[in-house]
């Protein structure tokens, strides 16, 4: 009987450390998880705030595009995706991140330095110090459409005898032709210019 209680004794000590142990262990996963979730939010709000920008971006060129879609000669930077206001785009950043539970903090929204166009952005939560996270993230605007400018044609010959007519014939512009996206052919008829839409003149996507 005695060998019974001394050994339950002994034992008591031994389970109270497992039980520490498992504890924690349990604690420390808790914490490892709350920081990959911290992460995750931050990294989400980044992914949102690049994604606006260059969304924005991407609404700007097309606008821009319609006012000068019957003079193809001013179309360079709109066809390139650059001809856009990045302090406009930047604004649709940092609204999508505070939305998000972030800001925008240094270095911020930046225009991509490299040859592809769109934003780097870079947030932080707003949570407290405990939840705190910093991510950065790329959004990129890749067009989708080329221009090749139709050889100018010859003028016809003027007819041998004009009709008398007091006032000059108005020469009636014919439609722009050599707009390309994505395979499909478009016609701008200059009594109603129109362009397709900004998703088919511009893909936005999160650069890899």
């Amino acid at each position: 009987m005695r060998s019974v209680r001394k050994d339950s004794g002994q034992a008591f000590p031994v389970y109270i450390a497992v039980v520490a142990g498992l504890l924690f262990l349990a604690f420390a996963y808790f914490l490892v998880g709350q920081a990959a979730v911290t992460r995750n939010g931050a990294q989400t709000a980044a992914d949102a705030a690049a994604l606006a920008a260059a969304q924005d971006a991407r609404e700007q060129l097309r606008e821009g595009w319609l006012k000068v879609i019957l003079d193809p000669k001013q179309w360079g930077g709109f066809l390139a995706g650059e001809a856009y206001i990045h302090a406009a785009a930047c604004g649709s950043a940092a609204d999508f991140a505070s939305r998000n539970g972030a800001v925008v903090v240094s270095p911020g929204c930046e225009p991509l330095s490299s040859e592809d166009s769109g934003f780097r952005v870079t947030v932080h939560t707003t949570g407290g110090e405990a939840d705190a996270a910093k991510a950065s993230a790329e959004a990129v605007i890749e067009p989708r459409c080329t221009f090749d400018e139709p050889d100018p044609q010859p003028p016809s010959e003027p007819p041998s005898s004009p009709p008398p007519s007091d006032e000059p014939e108005e020469e009636v512009p014919g439609p722009i032709l050599g707009l390309e996206c994505e395979g499909e052919q478009w016609e701008i008829d200059p009594e109603d210019p129109r362009l397709p839409s900004a998703t088919d003149l511009f893909t936005v996507r999160l650069s890899e």
